[in-house]
């Protein structure tokens, strides 16, 4: 087990670093952000093989949604980085000339990036992004659940960068809470909102902005007016890569009851044609985690009635991509994220009552609707609210760095991603600069007879 001194000693000798100066170097920031792009294009096979160890995740699968969104945002980053490290003029009042304002973009400290299981590199790496662009000392806290993954992340950043510069920890939950004891400029997290709450009230102890990226039910409208074949495709691939393991995943279809036995009849189809008869001998179907996930997922199989697939191997981790018919709120099912190959389905007739059931819930990281309607698209949009939208599509929307990513309410705080992860990782400090060559006395004591000419000096 890792002592608090050892961790102890790693922040501070980041913090002795920062204080250098040299991470706020522009020139710098780029040249690390190339050199963490480079790395990860060398260890392409290892990562492969690590996330294939850790959730059978086919090639595509982890250059799709892991490799090429990080190499991607690194090139955003690095392309926009001059512009975005620039002091921005801020216009004031012509009654304050010739005062001029600026708000100058500076690097946070110390932050501490705490990822995931379900993407393992992907939601390790990426944040960390921000937090070199922005021109801090990190640490990363790998997920423990993929131990691969961990491994692997561990020996890229140790042999790449200095520990005082990045580090990686690793360990499992008493790690953790040794890491959260300590004195943060920023904690970057990503999970489930049970831990996002224990982040969240560790990082009060000392003050500590905190970035929690979560999750929650997010539902998928379906609507008369669609392309059923291109409908059917998205939403199960978007439900079903990484077997369902994905925070963006649709958690549950809110379907027009005139269109459900054709889209139940697509969805069996592309199944089929995605994974075959049987999608545990593909070799496109990752696996779930581990047992206790395993087990948490199989009984959620007990809700309504199973109408594709329910099949289990315990000893495989392996659930066959589910869809579930006749399913209620109080279903086990229907009481928290699903985070697995489950997909529940619930009818509607009036688009109201389904935007109402959605309304009734905690706030979700993603909405999805698929209709032609653009005056549906439109209400839809207007009368929920969600950490991002998609429309006849699914999770794509996190693949673009200019549109920031993040929960709303019980689905997460901040965001990230592109400009926002620059953003999340800095600190604006705004500054008012005053020349002496001119100073009128009209602000300063005694104040008699002062106040009607303030009065007309504002008219202006």
């Amino acid at each position: 087990m890792i002592s608090n001194t050892f961790i102890g000693d790693i922040i501070h000798k980041q913090r002795d670093f920062f204080a250098t100066g040299n991470t706020k170097n522009i020139n710098f920031r780029i040249q690390q952000l190339k050199k963490l792009k480079q790395i990860i294009m060398d260890s392409e096979e290892s990562i492969y093989q690590a996330l294939k160890l850790d959730l059978n995740k086919p090639q595509f699968e982890s250059f799709a949604t892991e490799i090429v969104l990080i190499t991607k945002e690194i090139d955003y980053t690095i392309k926009h980085l001059k512009t975005w490290v620039k002091a921005k003029k801020v216009q004031v009042y012509w009654q304050l000339l010739p005062a001029s304002a600026k708000v100058y973009p500076e690097p946070l400290g110390v932050v501490l990036i705490i990822g995931a299981w379900n993407y393992p590199f992907l939601l390790a790496i990426e944040p960390l992004i921000g937090a070199i662009a922005a021109g801090n000392c990190a640490i990363i806290k790998p997920s423990e659940l993929a131990p691969h993954t961990s491994t692997l992340i561990a020996e890229m950043i140790g042999k790449h960068f200095p520990p005082e510069y990045i580090a990686v920890v690793e360990g499992g939950v008493e790690t953790s809470q040794d890491l959260l004891q300590e004195r943060f400029d920023h904690i970057f997290f990503t999970g489930g909102k049970a831990v996002g709450k224990i982040v969240m009230t560790a990082a009060a102890k000392h003050l500590t902005p905190v970035t929690l990226e979560l999750g929650g039910k997010s539902p998928c409208i379906v609507d008369r007016d669609i392309d059923m074949q291109k409908t059917a495709k998205r939403i199960i691939w978007g439900k079903f890569i990484n077997a369902g393991q994905t925070c963006l995943a649709p958690d549950y279809l809110l379907v027009n009851s005139h269109i459900k036995e054709d889209l139940l009849i697509a969805i069996k189809q592309n199944l089929q044609l995605f994974y075959g008869e049987n999608p545990q001998l593909s070799s496109d179907y990752p696996r779930n985690i581990n047992t206790k996930h395993f087990q948490r997922l199989e009984k959620f199989l007990q809700s309504g009635e199973i109408i594709i697939g329910g099949d289990t191997n315990k000893d495989e981790l392996y659930i066959s991509p589910t869809v579930i018919d006749h399913v209620n709120w109080d279903d086990a099912v229907m009481q928290d994220e699903i985070f697995g190959p489950i997909l529940p389905i619930i009818t509607y007739t009036d688009i109201s009552a389904a935007i109402a059931t959605i309304n009734s819930h905690p706030k979700p990281l993603a909405l999805y609707l698929f209709s032609r309607d653009q005056n549906l698209q439109k209400q839809v949009l207007q009368s929920t609210s969600s950490g991002g939208v998609c429309i006849n599509e699914t999770v794509m929307h996190c693949s673009v760095p200019g549109l920031p990513f993040g929960g709303v309410g019980d689905s997460g705080i901040g965001r990230y991603h592109g400009k926002a992860s620059f953003d999340t990782f800095s600190h604006y400090k705004s500054t008012y600069k005053n020349p002496f060559w001119v100073d009128i006395n009209w602000r300063y004591p005694p104040y008699k007879g002062k106040l009607s000419f303030l009065k007309q000096l504002l008219r202006f």
